[in-house]
C-alpha cells in the first residue's frame, strides 16, 4: 500500500520512517515535506483540501496520516473522510481539545480531570484586575494554537503585567491569544504520553519527556521542544490511574459531546505531591516526542492506523523495545524568536543505529540549508541510559551549521 504523511517536520519525517518500515507499505510520500527528508521520501507540495484529495485518488493512496495541528484544526480529517479517503486523525470538533485550551479545560472541570485551577479571560481589564490578586508565579496560556510556544511562567506581578500587554494589547500570538488563560503554577516534574483512540476505545503508550525550555537547566523561553527521552520508567506506576482519571473520562465526555475522538491523543502530565494531573492536550503526536516513541514502538504503525480506523483499538497489543531512546534537537541562533536561515548544514559519519530527523531545512543546488526554527534532531538508543547520553552528545557533535544552539542537558533531568 501507499501512504501519505502531512506534513513538513521531524515528526513527519520520524512517522515516514516507521510506516517504511512496515512489510505492508510499498511507498511513503510526504506532503509538503522539507529538503531533509526528500532526501529519502516522495515529498510534493499540495496547497488545498482539494488539492491532497485529488492526489490521494489519482495516485492509489491507502492511507493519510495528519501529523500536525493546524491541518486537524482545520477539519483536514473531515473533508477527506467525506471525499471516501481513509484519513487517521481527529475531526476539527474533536481537535478543539488543542486548539482551544478554555475548551480543553472546561472539558476537564465538567468531567473531574485533575489539571491546575484556571481562569478564561477575553478581555484585558478583567485579566489585569485578576493579577493584582493573583499567586504567583502563575501561568499565561494562549487559547489558540501558538506552535509549542503561547505558554509562559510569570513570577511577579510587574512580569504578569508586561506579558499581559503582549498577549492581549501587542497581539504577541496572533489571534491565538485572544483569549487567555491564566492558570496555577503546579511543582512536580513533567512527562507525557500518548492514547490511540478509536473513539470507543483507547490504549496508551509509553511514557516520554520532552524538554521545552530553551536553556539548560529548563531556563530560557519555551520552545516547541529541544529534545526528549524515553520511556520513563518512573511515570509507569502512575499509568492505570492515568488511564482511569484522565484518558477514560475525557474521551467519554468528547463522545457525549457529539465528537468522539479518533487519532492519536496526547497528554503531557504534572506528576505532583497530589498526584498526576494534565498541563496540556495535543490532538496528534507531539514533537519531538515522537522522535524517541516511534523508534522503540515494535508493533507495526499500520496495523494500529487501521485499529483507530475499524474502531478495533481495543483489540491492539503494543509491543515495545527494552531500550532508551534520545532525541536532540539542533536549533537556528534566535529561535525562538527571529532566527536566520540559509546557513549550510553538514552531517557527519552517524551510527547506523541513530537516525536524523529533518525539520526545518530545504535543499538548494544539493547543500543542505537551514530553513527553519528547529532545524533538525538526532534520535539514538541503547540499553544504558548514561551510555545513550555520552553517545548522543557525541554525534550531535558531527553536526554542523552556523549559529547551531543545543540544549547540552537531553536527559539528565533527575529522574523522579
Amino acid at each position: 500500500m501507499k501512504i501519505l504523511v502531512l506534513g513538513s517536520g521531524a515528526r513527519e519525517h520520524a512517522l515516514a520512517v516507521k510506516f517504511a518500515a512496515s512489510k505492508r507499505v510499498d511507498e511513503v510520500i510526504v506532503s509538503p515535506g522539507n529538503g531533509g527528508i526528500a532526501q529519502e521520501f516522495v515529498c510534493v507540495e499540495l496547497i488545498n483540501f482539494e488539492a491532497i484529495a485529488d492526489f490521494v485518488r489519482s495516485n492509489g493512496i491507502a492511507m493519510v496520516f495528519v501529523g500536525p495541528e493546524d491541518p486537524l484544526s482545520k477539519g483536514i480529517v473531515d473533508y477527506l473522510q467525506a471525499q471516501e479517503i481513509i484519513a487517521i486523525g481527529p475531526s476539527k470538533l474533536a481537535a478543539q481539545i488543542e486548539s482551544s485550551k478554555a475548551f480543553a479545560k472546561d472539558l476537564m472541570k465538567k468531567y473531574q480531570v485533575p489539571t491546575a485551577g484556571y481562569e478564561v479571560f477575553s478581555d484585558y481589564s478583567s485579566a489585569k484586575k485578576y493579577i493584582k490578586e493573583g499567586k504567583y508565579p502563575l501561568v499565561f496560556k494562549a487559547d489558540g494554537l501558538a506552535a509549542g510556544k503561547g505558554v509562559v511562567i510569570v513570577n511577579s506581578l510587574a512580569e504578569a503585567e508586561e506579558e499581559l500587554i503582549e498577549f492581549m494589547l501587542d497581539n504577541k500570538f496572533g489571534a491565538a491569544g485572544a483569549k487567555l488563560v491564566i492558570e496555577e503554577f503546579l511543582v512536580g516534574w513533567e512527562t507525557s504520553i500518548f492514547a490511540f483512540s478509536d473513539g470507543e476505545n483507547f490504549v496508551s503508550t509509553i511514557f516520554s519527556m520532552d524538554h521545552k525550555q530553551l536553556e539548560a537547566g529548563d531556563k530560557g523561553p519555551n520552545t516547541g521542544g529541544m529534545g526528549a527521552i524515553a520511556p520513563i520508567i518512573q511515570a509507569e506506576k502512575y499509568k492505570t490511574q492515568i488511564e482511569n482519571e484522565i484518558f477514560t473520562p475525557v474521551l467519554k465526555g468528547m463522545k457525549e459531546a457529539g465528537f468522539p475522538f479518533t487519532g492519536v491523543l496526547y497528554c503531557g502530565l504534572m506528576i505532583t505531591a497530589e498526584g498526576p494531573k494534565v498541563i496540556e492536550f495535543n490532538c496528534r503526536f507531539g514533537d519531538p516526542e515522537t522522535q524517541v516513541i516511534l523508534p522503540l514502538l515494535k508493533t507495526d504503525l499500520v496495523e494500529i492506523c487501521e485499529a483507530i480506523h475499524e474502531k478495533k483499538v481495543d483489540e491492539l497489543e503494543l509491543k515495545w523495545k527494552e531500550e532508551f531512546a534520545i532525541n536532540i534537537v539542533c536549533a537556528a541562533a534566535g529561535y525562538p524568536g527571529k532566527y536566520e536561515k540559509g546557513k549550510v548544514i553538514e552531517v557527519g559519519d552517524i551510527s547506523e543505529d541513530s537516525k536524523v530527523y529533518y525539520a526545518g531545512v530545504k535543499k538548494t543546488q544539493g547543500k543542505l540549508l537551514t530553513n527553519g526554527g528547529r532545524v533538525l534532531g538526532i534520535t539514538s538508543l541503547s540499553y544504558d541510559r548514561e551510555d545513550l547520553i555520552r553517545k548522543s552528545y557525541s554525534l550531535v557533535d558531527k553536526i554542523f551549521f552556523e549559529g547551531k544552539v543545543i540544549r547540552r542537558d537531553i536527559g539528565l533531568r533527575p529522574q523522579q
